[in-house]
């Protein structure tokens, strides 16, 4: 996609990220991992005047038999048809694959995120510096990870391995990356809470932007008590910027549908008109109280006029 075709209220995550901490709220990042809800996710946002981010990851895009082409395509003929005004990412989750990276970022993405969490520090360093170059010469804002972040349902990350983050790699890692937003491990987990339960390390939040003016990124949203979630955000000195939700949207979906089972893209884009639409409520009812009760985003929007 052409950069100068993009409308102009899709925005990098950098400047999205930059007006939430300065405003005291998170942004969204929502992904509605099927193509047909991307609409409700848009529609949420535009009605509550939030901004938003829109996302899906790269294990997203191979569980579901989409392309970053396919995503990209809907989201921006979404937001034309739509007339959505409010500020909004077009954001590329989890992703370890450089050429999807490179796939998103011609299909319009004005931010990806490298997980490159696994590797040792010097290689992640490394991994994530060279995306960091790629992407901003392209105008594109970057995501990294640092420490490992639990998981419950394997859709979005690999492992269920937790190691928190040290504040002073840190440090070291937004000095020599550059990293434009960091994804800390200091509690959640991606997927649904069952036997563990959710909880969040405000020292360790503190120390890291205490040393650090990197934007922080919550993953693992879903199933935090709100109170928690508001917490992490408000704390002194800038707390979380960025909230990842992703399961809650999906069990919103399959139980308006009175289905268990995820489907694929092509199922879901192929369910007839009037459950399609239901599905579609269920979604957008469960981003507008997450904006509005969950991020404290409501009217954010205002502040980018």
């Amino acid at each position: 996609m052409n950069v100068q075709k993009k409308p102009s209220n899709v925005i990098t995550l950098k400047k999205a990220l930059e007006m939430a901490e300065l405003h005291g709220y998170a942004n969204g990042s929502f992904s509605p991992r099927y193509t047909s809800m991307i609409l409700p996710v848009l529609r949420a946002a535009q009605k509550t005047n939030s901004p938003a981010i829109v996302q899906i990851s790269h294990k997203e895009l191979l569980r579901y038999g989409i392309t970053p082409s396919e995503f990209g395509e809907e989201f921006y003929e979404r937001m034309r048809s739509e007339s959505i005004a409010v500020p909004v990412v077009l954001h590329l989750d989890h992703t370890k694959e450089l050429d999807t990276i490179a796939l998103a970022i011609e299909s319009g993405f004005t931010s990806v995120m490298i997980d490159a969490s696994e590797k040792p520090l010097e290689e992640n360093i490394a991994i994530t510096r060279e995306v960091v170059e790629y992407a901003h010469a392209r105008g594109v804002s970057v995501e990294a990870e640092l420490g490992l972040i639990g998981t419950t349902d394997f859709v979005e990350t690999d492992k269920d391995e937790e190691l928190y983050t040290d504040p002073r790699e840190a440090q070291r890692f937004v000095a020599e990356t550059g990293v434009d937003a960091l994804a800390v491990s200091c509690g959640t987990a991606h997927g649904v809470y069952m036997v563990k339960q959710p909880k969040i390390d405000y020292e360790r939040l503190k120390a890291i932007r205490s040393l650090t003016p990197v934007h922080l990124v919550l993953h693992g949203g879903s199933g935090v008590p709100a109170e928690m979630v508001m917490n992490a955000i408000r704390l002194p000195q800038g707390g979380v910027s960025k909230v990842n939700i992703a399961t809650d949207l999906e069990l919103a979906l399959l139980e308006a549908l009175g289905r268990k089972e995820r489907m694929t893209n092509e199922e879901c884009n192929n369910l007839g008109a009037d459950l399609l639409e239901l599905g579609r409520s269920a979604v957008e009812r469960t981003v507008a109280d997450k904006i509005t009760n969950f991020l404290g985003s409501k009217d954010g929007g205002a502040y980018f006029a």
